[in-house]
């Protein structure tokens, strides 16, 4: 008789609220073992019991068979003294200890469960709220650890006898899905409208049901306040102009693109340009917005929806709502494509609470379609770009949050704070690193409420204490000060901007900082060693600290703010610096009100509130104007995307000739770095312009030059350091047609070229570049409460 054996196997990753239990259940039961499962705060500790050789095989491929959810980091098993017995069970989650298990982000609505939903016959039969082991919300529901009912929002509602039926039999699809619920035990969802009196107080449709209620005032151009997983949405249908004119006037949107929802792919591809990694991304678990190339020419919503944008950003329902609002066969027609935008004001944190949405959201919704499923954890949607075949994440929310991301090296227990544009904190220790959902723009208030919020939260489900603290050397940041104020004695290390940039992307590939980099660091701002802003930046870089390599030459950044919002001031400081007249035939000139014309000449002249700026996003800035493409910018990287989208619209080879910057090295036997002039592209963007010139030609050059600028920098670090790694980061390389031509390019040349991937290039991945800086550095003695520690700085010069 062969000999039995005992061992406990520790599966620690994304393995708790992904149907683990029920897997391993049905896997040891197969193969004959007695034993339990159990989750704990370390993650889902399994002991098995039986024939040596069909104790192995559990053992064997378990991380390999892992259901689809799971993400399994390690398996660590060892053997324990056989207690005899017979049969396996779940048993209940054990407490206490640090968190050390990882929740698993919301998913899509399972296959599945979108049969159910549409079967007559089915008891969750147009259920708002049908989830399984495979499907629906988690990390936004979750309010402690181990992942149980009770530490989830669904802890309110008790399960119906058929529901906790389900959820008991290992052989159920629900077997220990903790949102589990039907019609008769779950959320409720309800339909609030606002009344037609002055206050418009909102009141409850008496007998409408609450979906078709919704689609109704969506057919007929209401905008309907819609409570999703991790947030309210600002819904209304995309393809009447005037609801999508009323949205964007009462959220104060200006031209900024609106994200679409499309009832399927179909409906996605008759406006947009889709590969098969789109498609993929569009209908997996995750569902991201993901921004699509538009196809020219084709009638519909696209220029109303994201005027002047190259791409249109496009989901697919999600959620059972989202289904439902769609439409079942059967039901009436409503609209086949929704804007979906976050129900906020612009520059707020997203709306999640009823009572919030109500009075938050008053001004700008006519009705709220809303449930009593409360939302713990705030969480936007995901924007994804797809470039050069490859996912490329913008902003990092819902669907990606929380899973970790594997170090290089291990670090200490480390929070960093971000920065204050598409902010984002990270948590850090061992050898994994926990990014934030995007938090966003720390200008307001509710922000840096969210921010606090979001910081405790990040540090109970992981169960880190940080005992370092990274944040940006910009002494004005209100995430800085935010981490000065918190520090309680705890080391501060302060990280500059574009280091953090490349830094975060060194981490995201891998790299343990042993040798240096190329890191190509081009963005709008970051705060500079000199105090100057920083944003077009060539740095040789590792962790530990870095060489300014090169930059774009300075030039004044006329009234800080005021620059970035008109881009003709920029467009004219630009040509000032390179000695081109204000001549009143370009359109930078023309756009400028002769008063402000004036001002600014005699604010140049004196230079009063014109910090020098090395900026790449406002080269771009100013190229637009002086094409004539954008003159106002009335939200973030506006005119640069108006650049590109004319860039995209160039026929042939209209990029054969590249404009060119001049090369400026440091005097013989002095060291500094190489800048870079654009004077000589600005003097040829002017000749163009004159010559009558197509907007999309000049556009299309601009690019080119900006790439040889870059191939050509990186070639004069190779042969000077002989360094043969680039990194390309910063929130200019968003820009997919500079991004892939860059790549070409150095390729060609022999560079190994890093890119973002699962990390954005934006000031939403900075953190995480700012948490391995502080790391690689190490802190010394803690300074006393409330003081500053700066640790680090650049190295000389070569």
């Amino acid at each position: 008789m062969e000999s039995l054996q005992r061992r406990r196997v520790t599966v620690q990753g994304v393995v708790q609220g992904v149907g683990f239990r029920p897997y391993v259940y049905a896997r040891a039961t197969g193969l004959g073992l007695a034993g339990h499962v159990t989750n704990t705060p370390e993650g889902v500790v399994t002991e098995v019991e039986g024939a040596a050789a069909a104790v192995a095989a559990f053992c064997e491929r378990l991380a390999a068979d892992a259901p689809p959810l799971a993400v399994v980091d390690a398996v660590d098993h060892c053997e324990v003294p056989v207690v005899g017995g017979a049969g396996f069970s779940i048993i209940a989650s054990r407490g206490g200890g640090p968190a050390r298990t990882l929740v698993s982000p919301d998913t899509a609505t399972c296959a599945a469960c979108l049969a159910e939903l549409a079967d007559p016959a089915d008891r969750r039969h147009r259920h708002p709220f049908i989830t399984c082991t495979h499907c629906g919300p988690r990390f936004t529901i979750v309010t402690g650890l181990p992942y149980d009912r009770v530490h989830t929002t669904m802890a309110g509602f008790p399960m119906c006898p058929d529901c906790a039926r389900e959820y008991a039999d290992p052989a159920d699809r629900r077997f220990h899905a903790q949102p589990v619920a039907c019609p008769a035990c779950g959320p409720r969802l309800r339909l609030l409208v606002a009344g037609a009196g002055a206050g418009r107080d909102p009141y409850d449709p008496a007998g409408t049901d609450p979906v078709a209620g919704a689609r109704e005032m969506l057919a007929r151009g209401a905008i309907l306040a819609v409570k999703g997983l991790g947030g309210y949405h600002l819904a209304c249908d995309a393809t009447r102009p005037e609801a999508v004119a009323e949205l964007r006037r009462r959220k104060s949107r200006g031209d900024k693109p609106f994200a679409v929802m499309a009832r399927d792919l179909a409906e996605a591809e008759r406006l947009a340009h889709l590969g098969p990694e789109e498609r993929a991304l569009l209908t997996g678990s995750v569902r991201p917005i993901v921004l699509l190339r538009r196809r020219a020419g084709v009638p519909g919503p696209a220029e109303e929806v994201a005027p002047r944008s190259p791409d249109l950003g496009v989901m697919l329902p999600y959620t059972p709502v989202h289904h439902l609002l769609f439409g079942l066969p059967g039901d009436p027609p409503g609209p086949a494509l929704l804007v979906m935008t976050s129900g906020n004001l612009a520059g707020e944190p997203i709306v999640t609470g009823e009572d919030e949405a109500l009075e938050r959201l008053a001004g700008l919704a006519d009705g709220w379609l809303t449930h009593d499923r409360p939302i713990h954890v705030p969480c936007d949607d995901s924007v994804v770009r797809v470039c050069d075949g490859a996912e490329l994440l913008v902003r990092r929310a819902r669907g990606y949050a929380p899973l970790p991301l594997p170090l290089p090296f291990p670090v200490p227990a480390t929070l960093a704070t971000g920065g204050d544009l598409k902010n984002a904190l990270c948590l850090g220790e061992g050898r994994r690193a926990w990014l934030s959902a995007h938090i966003g723009d720390m200008d307001d208030l509710s922000t840096q409420i969210a921010f606090e919020r979001a910081e405790r939260q990040l540090e109970s489900v992981t169960g880190v204490s940080p005992v370092l603290l990274a944040t940006d050397r910009h002494p004005g940041y209100r995430s800085g000060r935010w981490a000065v104020r918190n520090a309680g004695g705890r080391p501060l290390v302060r990280v500059q901007h574009h280091h953090a940039h490349i830094a975060s992307a060194l981490a995201e590939h891998g790299l343990d900082g042993g040798e240096r980099v190329i890191g190509v660091a081009f963005d709008g701002t970051g705060y500079g060693d000199d105090g100057a802003v920083w944003g077009g930046e060539v740095l040789l870089a590792d962790y530990a600290g870095y060489t300014r390599f090169a930059h774009l030459a300075y030039v004044p950044l006329p009234g800080g703010d005021a620059a970035v919002r008109r881009p003709y001031r920029m467009a004219l400081s630009h040509l000032r610096a390179a000695g081109i007249p204000w001549d009143p035939d370009l359109p930078c000139t023309s756009s400028c009100p002769e008063d402000e014309l004036r001002l600014l000449s005699r604010q140049l002249e004196r230079d009063l509130n014109c910090a020098a700026t090395s900026s790449m996003g406002r080269l771009f800035d100013s190229v637009s104007s002086l094409a004539g493409i954008c003159q106002l910018s009335g939200y973030e990287a506006q005119a640069a995307m108006e650049l590109e989208s004319a860039a995209l619209r160039a026929t042939g080879h209209a990029d054969r000739h590249p404009y060119a910057f001049a090369l400026n090295h440091p005097a013989p036997g002095r060291d500094g770095p190489v800048t870079a002039d654009p004077a000589p592209l600005l003097a040829s963007v002017v000749a163009d312009l004159r010559a009558g010139a197509d907007t999309s030609v000049i556009a299309a050059r601009f690019h080119a030059a900006v790439t040889g600028l870059v191939a050509e920098l990186c070639v004069l670090a190779r042969e000077r350091h002989a360094l043969d790694v680039v990194a390309l980061t910063g929130g200019v390389f968003a820009n997919g047609l500079l991004s892939s031509s860059c790549a070409r390019v150095l390729s060609g040349l022999g560079f190994t070229v890093l890119r973002h991937r699962q990390v954005p290039p934006n000031d939403g991945g900075l953190a995480l570049g700012q948490l391995m800086v502080a790391a690689a550095r190490g802190a010394t003695d803690p300074p006393q409460r409330g003081e500053v520690h700066v640790l680090g700085g650049t190295r000389q010069s070569a």
